[in-house]
């Protein structure tokens, strides 16, 4: 019954805290951690240069 028990319970979130101890993790969480922090800063700098695009296009409208 362990199995299916471990089965359905739902799994937690992987998330990151800046400055968490790291200590306690394996080499497979801090890898994870790493893939998790490389997507989160693609995604900033997307929307960087979203915002960036935006406000390149304001300038040029607005002539400033």
């Amino acid at each position: 019954m362990a199995i299916a028990d471990d089965e359905e319970r739902p799994r937690r979130k992987l998330s990151h805290e800046i400055g968490q101890d790291l200590a306690l993790l394996s080499v497979a969480e801090l890898d994870e951690r790493i893939g998790l922090l490389r997507d989160e800063i693609a995604r900033l700098e997307a929307a960087r240069a979203a915002k960036q695009a935006s406000r390149s296009a304001a300038d040029q409208f607005f002539k400033r």
